[in-house]
């Protein structure tokens, strides 16, 4: 097993298939929930096709079906961990590796709530290695599932858990970086509610294509460091 950044998150034994990467089912405590199950069906769901746009709508939650929730809502705790299960293989491109977490506001469920408006925000980010070389390596290269853990200082309550893989191997020029996404429905007890979330942020909104960690030469010049785009992490 190879740890991603740090014990938050995980990436797992590496499946090389090449394939693209869809985000398709969740695992939570050894069970592996059905495809689109818990995570809402992806537009990308049989292409493996990425967001280059990072305007376009489907920045939310990539849905196939705008408005139609996962037929599950996961129960979870604070301060366990949650899987995604990588659909089609595994993450193949180079490129950062993002969670980020809405609150589900009062009078909607996981099921029912768009995602839309300034309600996201980041719980995990990652960073290369290799700087310097020409040939920078992210700890979730090759990985055929990618975990996170909740904060166990969040509020209780319903959520959307965005997964996001930015693939950089052609984002040399605007448009060229692919976003890789998709949305699970969390039900989170147990939570403290103090979490420090610095800024909530939309999608779209979040992101502009000229941001230096989305257009970004992986190659030439070698890079000497990478910005991750988005807020900071929030903290407990």
């Amino acid at each position: 097993m190879l740890t991603v950044g740090n014990d938050d998150v995980q990436a797992r034994a590496p499946r090389l298939t090449g394939s693209p990467d869809t985000f398709s089912s969740t695992v939570y405590n050894g069970v592996r929930e059905p495809d689109w199950q818990t995570v809402r069906m992806t537009e990308n769901r049989y292409s493996n096709g990425p967001i280059t746009d990072v305007n376009s709508q489907a920045m939310t939650c990539y849905e196939l079906n705008p408005g139609q929730g996962a037929a599950k809502t996961l129960s979870v705790t604070a301060g366990s961990t949650v899987t995604f299960a990588v659909g089609g293989g595994n993450i193949f491109h180079p490129g950062p590796l993002h969670f980020y977490l809405a609150k589900v506001p009062s009078g909607k469920t996981a099921a029912t709530f768009d995602g839309k408006g300034a309600v996201w925000f980041k719980i995990y980010q990652d960073g290369p290695s290799g700087f310097g070389t020409g040939n920078l390596k992210w700890p979730s290269d090759g990985a055929s599932q990618v975990s996170v853990r909740i904060p166990p200082c969040v509020a209780n309550g319903e959520y959307l858990l965005r997964v996001e893989h930015i693939a950089l191997h052609s984002a040399s020029a605007p448009g060229g970086a692919q976003l890789y996404l998709s949305c699970a429905q969390l039900n989170i007890s147990g939570g403290t509610g103090t979490i420090k979330t610095p800024q909530l942020v939309s999608f779209p909104g979040a992101y502009r294509s000229n941001d230096p960690g989305i257009m970004f030469n992986l190659y030439w010049p070698a890079p000497t460091s990478y910005t991750n785009p988005g807020p900071a992490v929030a903290t407990c």
